[in-house]
């Protein structure tokens, strides 16, 4: 199992840089783009604080993809 995001999709929509939504929810540009790439997960609050900036659910830019991290 594997967690998908949609944050780079979302980032873009919002015209916003990995450093400006790094700064809006408290971490590094590298986090941002760790958790992009799918090579980091964030915390529950920092998922939180993430969708709460988009204005979004949870569930609207973090999926849980049971079939594994291949079907990307």
């Amino acid at each position: 199992m594997a967690i998908l995001n949609r944050v780079k999709e979302l980032r873009a929509r919002f015209n916003f840089s990995q450093s400006v939504l790094a700064e809006k929810v408290g971490v590094t540009r590298q986090t941002i783009a760790a958790i992009e790439k799918g090579d980091y997960v964030p915390s529950l609050l920092l998922a939180l604080t993430i969708c709460d900036v988009f204005e979004l659910k949870m569930e609207d830019v973090f999926v849980l993809n049971k079939e594994g991290e291949e079907d990307e």
